[in-house]
């Protein structure tokens, strides 16, 4: 049996400080990430709140807004910073994770292809199992060098082609919700 965690990854203030800040995936976001940690809690999955710092700007540990989104409200068995688009690698968290045994990680939050996707793609190189929670990701839409704006959507389903069967499984939060 493997040992879980959750890692809710960059869900802080700063992104509403950014210029493309948009709410309109807000809402489904908000319900299949709370329905995730609830479930997770139920489970003793650990929870981890993982937040992206910087030396200046929104990300900033000064600005004030390296913190969670006010829809969340769990209690994290840790909380670590991140300066680098993983969450393992600078944080501390990848000898916190071992130190407990935790084999399996569930991951969400925001930057699908960003911040997610990255610490996806080092958690399988580490030999972490991975499953990938999209509809509890959020992220906005991109313009390619050339003019081309990619949707939330467009983003996430590339993000799924590129990770699925090589860096991790792809799972519903009802799917991994019943299998842990």
């Amino acid at each position: 049996m493997s040992h879980s965690a959750l890692l809710i990854i960059d869900v802080q203030h700063s992104f509403q400080h950014r210029p493309f800040w948009q709410e309109h995936d807000l809402p489904a976001f908000q319900q299949a990430l709370t329905r995730l940690i609830a479930g997770c809690q139920r489970q003793g999955v650990a929870l981890v709140d993982v937040f992206h710092v910087a030396a200046e700007g929104p990300f900033s540990l000064a600005s004030g807004y390296v913190k969670r989104l006010p829809f969340l409200t769990h209690q994290a068995d840790v909380t670590v910073h991140k300066q680098v688009h993983n969450a393992l690698t600078d944080s501390g968290l990848d000898a916190w994770l071992r130190e407990r045994q935790i084999n399996h990680l569930i991951i969400s939050g925001m930057r699908t292809e960003q911040c997610c996707e990255t610490t996806t793609r080092v958690a399988s190189d580490l030999g972490y199992k991975v499953t990938f929670v999209t509809e509890a990701t959020l992220t906005f839409p991109m313009q390619h060098p050339d003019g081309t704006l990619f949707t939330p959507e467009q983003l996430k389903r590339h993000t799924e082609t590129v990770l699925v069967n090589r860096f991790a499984t792809l799972a519903s939060v009802d799917e991994v919700l019943a299998q842990l």
